[in-house]
């Protein structure tokens, strides 16, 4: 059962350019072409998709996926490179997280010296300014 790029893609709920992105990225395989030269997807291209997409929407690179892809097709393969990518992956994030964190606070903070007033004496417009000491020069 063939399916073109436009079955595909709402198959995965993927759009057209994307479902291309990932062809040149390596991620997919150039599918096979009709006698009108339209893509011709096969249904492992749908579960291979969803893969990609799972991954991506979970943050992976497109490096980490496509290790992941070529580990996924070695079955007997043991699973420690995918449990050591998808650890590292995870301190990433833990990593994003104290840094929005910390911007969230220092945000917050600014706000919340805030005493109203008009733009000319805003702590906010001000804070967002640089110091003289931070200035370039």
């Amino acid at each position: 059962m063939a399916l073109t790029i436009g079955k595909l893609a709402a198959a995965t709920g993927t759009k057209v350019e994307t479902v291309r992105y990932y062809e040149r990225a390596g991620l997919i395989a150039a599918p096979a072409r009709t006698e009108g030269n339209y893509r011709s997807y096969r249904p492992e291209d749908v579960e291979r998709l969803r893969f990609i997409r799972r991954t991506r929407d979970l943050g992976f690179s497109l490096d980490e996926v496509r290790a992941l892809l070529a580990m996924a097709e070695q079955r007997d393969r043991d699973c420690g490179t995918v449990d050591a990518i998808a650890t590292q992956h995870l301190d990433e994030i833990d990593r994003k997280i104290a840094d929005l964190t910390a911007l969230r606070r220092e945000l917050a903070g600014v706000i919340a010296s805030c005493a109203g007033g008009t733009v000319a004496e805003c702590r906010i417009l001000e804070a967002f300014a640089p110091s003289a000491d931070q200035a370039c020069g």
